[in-house]
């Protein structure tokens, strides 16, 4: 495909997710999708909720017209599928976090049951790092599944980490849309690089755009002063769609990892510092980085471009570098975020 031809299916997806989204503006307050922000003890009016269902409209219409069948793509729908499914509850009448992490354990092994799992690494040290040991076979009817223990183990953490970052990210308005808009773009630029890849990238390329185009299309409105919500069926689809791109790339989790790294650290430091207090690691709180920069006196824009900058900054430099380079980025990364999240934590004391 030529990128004429990419770019039409991103601008599709762009327009389908804004029409929708604006149509919803209207059905939504009709049929009780608002959010309640009461809950979290903010005194502006309901705004539409739930706007992650326009996502999955318009990715399952899109991928059915643009790519061909395929067991891997049918996986990754019914994953989207049930996802969608129990989040959409969640949305509406709140679910405890176990039906929602068993919900994501399913989607993530129906993707690695469709074939779609990581099942080598790149070591930066030279070479790769085989996922494949292991092994066990189980039929189902006539079909044979052999699976690795290994692969099966990291694409199933993978997936359920960028998952949850995701969903954790979506604290100021705007945001899951964005880094996701960014990330998405970059794997796409990286699936139609040319002379790059040993396998075919129109799948990826095709996926990765039209994710690209409804982040896009849903930040329009989603962008402080929010005029509709995505919900958790909208930031836990983004973060689903990143790690299966990442995978489907040819295991581009590096540059995932690069792109996504700030929110991925912060979502690391969130769990450990809940549990070391003894609080639950699913219990929320307003301690995330996103906050933290509001209360260091950066307002919600600023938050969100600086949030922006550092995705870009990292995400673009995986372009150009070698996966040894990759690795020296991801030590800076953790360096400057160390040293930022320090110094937000003082300035929060002081």
């Amino acid at each position: 495909m030529s990128i004429a031809s990419y770019l039409y299916i991103g601008f599709m997806a762009l327009v389908g997710t804004a029409v929708l989204t604006w149509i919803a503006l209207w059905i939504f307050p009709r049929i009780g999708l608002m959010d309640k922000p009461h809950k979290y003890g903010l005194k502006r009016k309901p705004i539409p909720y739930a706007g992650g269902l326009i996502f999955y409209i318009v990715f399952l219409v899109l991928a059915s017209c643009f790519l061909e069948f395929s067991t891997a793509l049918m996986g990754v729908i019914v994953g989207a599928l049930i996802l969608l499914s129990v989040n959409f509850i969640d949305d509406v009448r709140g679910l405890s976090p176990w039906p929602r992490l068993m919900a994501q354990g399913a989607a993530a092994l129906c993707v690695v049951l469709s074939g779609v799992r990581a099942e080598s690494l790149t070591n930066p040290l030279g070479g790769t790092i085989d996922l494949t040991g292991l092994e066990v076979s189980f039929g189902v009817g006539e079909h044979l599944f052999v699976i690795s223990l290994i692969s099966l183990i990291v694409t199933v953490f993978w997936i359920l980490a960028m998952v949850n970052t995701m969903n954790w990210l979506d604290g100021l308005n705007g945001l899951p849309s964005g880094v996701t808009f960014i990330a998405s773009v970059i794997l796409f630029a990286l699936a139609v690089r040319p002379d790059f890849h040993y396998i075919d990238q129109t799948q990826t390329a095709v996926l990765a755009i039209i994710v690209a185009g409804i982040a896009l299309g849903f930040w329009f409105f989603d962008f402080s002063p929010a005029k509709i919500l995505m919900g958790d069926t909208g930031s836990m689809f983004f973060g689903y769609m990143l790690a299966v791109l990442a995978i489907l790339s040819g295991g581009k989790i590096a540059t995932a990892f690069l792109v996504m790294g700030l929110p991925i650290l912060d979502f690391g430091w969130v769990i450990l510092r809940r549990t070391i207090s003894g609080k639950s690691p699913f219990k929320g709180d307003l301690r995330h980085f996103h906050h933290r920069l509001i209360k260091a006196g950066f307002s919600e824009r600023k938050s969100l471009f600086a949030i922006y900058f550092f995705c870009m900054a990292f995400g673009g430099t995986a372009l150009f570098l070698g996966t040894g380079q990759k690795l020296i980025a991801l030590v800076i990364l953790i360096g400057l975020t160390g040293l930022v999240g320090g110094w937000l934590v003082y300035n929060e004391k002081a």
